[in-house]
């Protein structure tokens, strides 16, 4: 739990919130450590937003024609 949020996969960072999840429910962490926890969870959830915006911004939607088509690619919009 030491590693840099910044510096973790997102699947590492999911993985570590998944822990800390699972020992704040639990409840056998002391207040201070479940503030801490608390803490570095939400780090962790905001890196994992992060990434998936950015790979959400590289996925690209393909374009069809009247005919049903492939038309070529446009940048994916997720509204």
């Amino acid at each position: 739990m030491d590693m840099p949020i910044e510096e973790l996969s997102f699947e590492a960072a999911l993985k570590e919130l998944e822990t800390i999840v699972g020992r704040l429910e639990s409840g056998d962490a002391t207040l201070d450590q479940s503030i801490a926890l608390y803490e570095r969870g939400d780090k962790l959830r905001q890196r994992c937003a992060e990434r998936l915006d950015a790979a959400q911004a590289r996925i690209e939607a393909i374009r069809v024609d009247a005919d049903g088509k492939a038309a070529g690619t446009r940048p994916f919009a997720a509204d």
